[in-house]
């Protein structure tokens, strides 16, 4: 599929089989969903597809998560008409933080921090991430949001794998992805059949 090109028929998760596989090895993350939000249609009905969960919640900011849930965050505040609120890797900000600890997808031990001066108690928060693989990197960041004493409204995310860290997140929270349940196992098992399209 041209990576521009928008079908007639745009069933939920369309634009999934946009996503590129992993051509770099095992060092990288499976597959590249960046791809995606380089098709603007297929970027704004991803995000429509993330926020169909929450249109009866009240969501007063987006926490994106560093670094790809930048853009999918800032484009689903966007579209809220809300702020962003960046969650960074620890020794980006120049002002006061909390930060989290964590253990990434790669089993790598990271930091994540957020600036004091903009979560308040009673302030409601939807947390959005590219994708979430074990869970880590979200858990942080929802401990970052409540520690503050604001509140997980939900968890956004282009995926959320069945790992335990993707199951306990689904189990605790209100959550949305944009995966059909047809695809699900697809994900899970981290090979889409879509990368047939794709020249390596």
């Amino acid at each position: 599929m041209d990576m521009l090109a928008v079908p007639a028929d745009r069933h939920k998760g369309w634009y999934l089989s946009l996503m590129a596989p992993n051509t770099k090895g095992p060092m990288f993350a499976w597959l590249d969903p960046s791809r995606l939000y380089c098709n603007s249609q297929a970027l704004a009905d991803c995000v429509k597809d993330l926020l169909s969960p929450f249109h009866n919640d009240t969501i007063d900011l987006v926490a994106g998560i560093d670094a790809m849930g930048f853009i999918l965050g800032a484009s689903v505040a966007t579209t809220l008409g809300k702020g962003f609120l960046a969650a960074r890797k620890a020794g980006h900000l120049c002002v006061e933080t909390q930060n989290q600890s964590y253990t990434d997808y790669t089993g790598r031990e990271k930091t994540m921090e957020v600036r004091l001066d903009v979560l308040k108690p009673g302030m409601r928060v939807l947390l959005v991430d590219q994708w979430i693989e074990t869970g880590g990197t979200m858990k942080a960041a929802i401990q970052l949001v409540e520690r503050l004493g604001a509140t997980v409204v939900g968890v956004a995310a282009v995926a959320i794998e069945n790992t335990e860290g993707g199951k306990w997140i689904k189990e605790n929270y209100k959550f949305s992805h944009c995966i059909p349940e047809e695809l699900q196992s697809q994900i899970d098992q981290k090979y889409l059949e879509s990368f047939k399209s794709f020249n390596n």
